[in-house]
């Protein structure tokens, strides 16, 4: 006898081939909550005679993501690389590791930007410690970058739109490079965010970077990296985070709260948005004779969805 609510198909069966839509669609819910089921009562079964066999129980498997069949990239960093360690230490953001230089950032906009805009570069000056931010009106980015060198700053970061909305990113190191150019995405402000905590305080947030396993990804981490002072003040407790995945790099800006010696809460201060790299340029920003150190090409790159960048 059949358990009740249980749903038996004949074993050709084909819920597609039921012609009442809303029939077709009560049978396809059923099916799912059967299959559904069948994988629960499988799983509790699989952990009975795991208990039941202790230690000679098998290792878990362990289940096939997209992250750990990536395609292996020749460019991936070891830590212990002698080239690699040398070419940190002699490359345009060493002054800044070696602490000879303090983090300066001039926050600009696309000409004329709309409220949106305007309010999330207002945000992101309150996450990037000693940032000032600059409403742009026909000034050409030719113009700006020689007046923000003759003013110290070591950073540009120019927020583009797109019908009201922040679609882009230019990050241009000073004050010889290099410029990566991201795609935006995503963007909450904090207002947009749920369960956030109160507005963040002036304290220099800790810097965290996630995935950035490639000689591009450590260029583009030591971008980022290089917009903070080096000195975090932990007395703030709060957190900026970087974290690639699948070569979109989505940031979180966090604090966090001792609720006792083993627990820990998180409060998300915001915003927050998603980047994807589009490409990187030696120097200063210049689209017209500025030579590429990458372009993301998407017909001659994308071939397989296994493969990353960053």
């Amino acid at each position: 006898p059949l358990a009740p609510g249980r749903v038996l198909f004949p074993p050709t069966f084909s819920v597609s081939e039921i012609k009442n839509k809303q029939r077709r669609h009560f049978m396809f819910l059923r099916w799912k909550q059967q299959q559904r089921k069948e994988k629960l009562a499988l799983k509790k079964k699989r952990r009975k005679e795991r208990e039941a066999l202790g230690d000679k129980a098998p290792p878990k498997a362990v289940p096939k993501t997209i992250e750990n069949q990536r395609v292996y990239d020749e460019t991936t960093v070891d830590p212990n690389d002698e080239e690699v360690a040398f070419d940190e230490a002699t490359d345009e953001f060493a002054p800044y590791f070696n602490r000879q230089t303090v983090p300066k950032i001039l926050i600009t906009t696309s000409d004329r930007p709309r409220g949106r805009t305007v309010r999330f570069c207002e945000q992101l000056a309150t996450v990037i410690p000693n940032s000032h931010v600059y409403y742009r009106r026909g000034l050409a980015l030719k113009r700006i970058i020689p007046q923000c060198i003759a003013r110290d700053f070591t950073d540009l970061i120019v927020i583009n739109e797109d019908r009201k909305i922040p679609n882009g990113l230019v990050l241009s190191h000073l004050p010889d490079g290099p410029t990566a150019h991201f795609r935006m995405s995503s963007v909450r402000l904090r207002k947009e965010i749920k369960r956030k905590g109160k507005e963040p305080t002036e304290h220099v947030p800790e810097v965290i970077l996630n995935n950035f396993t490639t000689r591009l990804g450590h260029s583009i981490g030591r971008m980022f990296a290089a917009l903070f002072p080096h000195d975090p003040q932990f007395i703030g407790r709060q957190v900026a985070t970087f974290h690639n995945q699948r070569d979109y790099i989505f940031f979180r800006f966090h604090r966090y709260i001792f609720k006792s010696e083993k627990k820990v809460g998180i409060q998300e201060l915001g915003p927050r948005f998603t980047l994807k790299l589009r490409s990187l340029q030696k120097g200063t920003f210049d689209s017209k004779f500025g030579e590429y150190e990458w372009i993301h090409k998407r017909r001659e790159m994308d071939t397989s969805r296994r493969r990353f960048h960053l």
